[in-house]
């Protein structure tokens, strides 16, 4: 049976990645499972950069916070973050005075199966998976 833990966290303000990534980092380390379904050390380092710019510009872009979930299944770390916006992620020429633009460019180098759903009700969740 494939190993499935879920850590969802509803985050707003300006620690919230900073709360995702500790959140994130405690739960997938704190588990009861065995070495071998644990993720790698790079696998979870990934997940965590991902997350930070994900809920990152969910809290700068939106008013209304950002919800995450975090599943660890057999082969990968499936995340997912959603907030009340309907704009879509824009690719943008990185500042390399370090003023953004390298977080889309990030995510979609370094996750797979990238992709964003749209809700009736408003709002969006973007989908990647970090494969371990």
């Amino acid at each position: 049976m494939p190993l499935q833990l879920m850590l969802h966290l509803d985050l707003h303000g300006r620690s919230a990645a900073t709360q995702a990534r500790r959140a994130t980092r405690a739960h997938l380390a704190g588990t009861e499972a065995n070495d071998d379904e644990r993720p790698p050390p790079l696998a979870l380092d990934t997940a965590l950069l991902l997350i930070s710019e994900l809920v990152t510009n969910a809290v700068r872009h939106t008013s209304g916070g950002c919800m995450l979930e975090v599943c660890l299944v057999s082969d990968g770390i499936d995340i997912e973050v959603t907030d009340t916006s309907d704009a879509e992620p824009e690719t943008r020429r990185p500042d390399r005075r370090g003023e953004g633009g390298w977080g889309w460019h990030l995510v979609n180098r370094l996750g797979t199966d990238v992709g964003i759903r749209h809700h009736a009700a408003g709002g969006k969740t973007i989908h990647v998976r970090v494969p371990c």
